[in-house]
Order: structure tokens, then sequence, then C-alpha cells
């Protein structure tokens, strides 16, 4: 079994009398301790699989399996706890609180669950410990995004999902953050899903996972994955 799986997921949104078909038949497996890469084009459904792998959206048919949890038939109060100890959230936009500094950010998430990391470890890990007192306001773009990822780490997830992580960042800084994403995923073998609209990122990813009107079009593995630093886009 692998440590998710996508089984026949369907994902129907109604908006007044229209019925938009995000998701339909989708189906994938990701193994714990890889780095993927889920890519399609905007419309295509990514972002709906990962507002259901993150429990932030419901299915409505098929099942979603993280471990041993089905989230699929989690009810919701089971997602909550689901999204505030297991998964760990990055954006494309940093949802900062910006009257704390980089280090209170970091502890907020600490604050909500049983087995946090420390928010100095954290910090540390993401290049920033110099940086711990600043408030956002006084941090560049990608050191923000730094304060955000150290903040999903703190929580100490079973997987961290990435919506876009780079999408506000100028070019080189996005491969920095592409590069400690990567390495945060191969040096504590912990399971990262990123979702983009960009190809390039795919040179990166141990799994590839295209999608196309709402279904894994085509799944890659791949061995040798590229030093996010050595992408070009």
């Amino acid at each position: 079994m692998a440590f998710i799986e996508f089984r026949d997921v369907l994902k129907v949104y109604h908006m007044g009398d229209v019925e938009v078909q995000a998701v339909n038949g989708m189906d994938f497996d990701i193994e714990e301790g890889e780095l993927c890469v889920i890519v399609g084009p905007s419309g295509a459904g990514k972002t709906t699989v990962l507002n259901m792998l993150g429990g932030m959206d419901q299915v409505t048919a098929g099942s979603i399996r993280l471990g041993d949890r089905l989230v699929s038939s989690m009810d919701e109060r089971e997602l909550t706890f689901y999204r505030r100890y297991d998964i760990g959230f990055v954006f494309q936009f940093y949802n900062l609180v910006a009257n704390l500094t980089a280090r209170e950010n970091v502890e907020l998430a600490s604050q909500i669950c049983p087995n946090p990391l420390p928010a100095e470890k954290v910090m540390a890990q993401v290049g920033l410990e110099h940086r711990m007192d600043n408030f956002p306001a006084q941090l560049s773009g990608g050191e923000q995004q730094r304060v955000a990822i150290a903040r999903a780490l703190a929580k100490n997830p079973q997987l961290m999902l990435c919506d876009e992580p780079t999408g506000a960042l100028d070019y080189q800084t996005g491969k920095q953050i592409l590069k400690l994403l990567q390495d945060t995923c191969h040096e504590t073998g912990r399971t990262v899903a990123i979702v983009t609209h960009n190809l390039a990122f795919t040179q990166i990813a141990d799994r590839v996972i295209h999608v196309h009107e709402g279904r894994a079009r085509e799944i890659e593995l791949n061995p040798h994955p590229a030093d996010a630093l050595t992408v070009e886009w």
C-alpha cells in the first residue's frame, strides 16, 4: 500500500444550477519520502487535488488515503485535527502575521501540535537563524517564504503540501526555495507535494503527476532528479 492513494476521486462543485466537475476519476499513488510534483495547466484540477489531500475540501466520490487514514471518510472534526496535526501547508503568498516576528510566526504552528519541532531548529534549517527577531516587513519575499516553510516544518507534519510556492518570487529566489524543499524532502524523509503549472519543476521530482481535465493523464518516476539550483525556466 502506498503512503498516499487516490482512487477514482470525483469532485463536483455546484454554482447555482451549474455543475462544475473539477476532478473526474483521479487515480495515483505517492510513496513516503518522495518529492512529488503535480503539474498541469490552469483549470486542470491540480489545486483541487491539493485541497482534498490537505483536508480543506471533501470528495464527491472515490477515496483518498494517507498512511492508514481514510481522509475521504473523515467528518469535519476529524478533518480539523488532520489539517492541524498531519499537514504542513506552503502557499504562493506567505500568510505571515505582520505584527509577529519570524520566530513568533513559526511558534504559532508549534503551539497547536502535540510533537512540534523547536522554532530555533527549523529557522536554522531554512537559513534564517539570524533573522528570527525580524518582522515580516523587514524580510525579503524569499525570506518570508522561508519563514512560511519553517512554520510548516515546525508542525512536524506527515506531509507538506506546496501550492505554487515560488509564484510570488523572482527567478533566483524561486530556485533557492525549490532547493530548500528538495533538501527538506531528501534529508528528513518527509513527503513533499508541489502543485505547479511550471513544467521545469518536474526535473527535481522523484514522481511527476501530469494532471489534465481532472485526471492524472501520465505518471513518471524519475530515478535521478536534478538539483533544483540547476533548473532553468
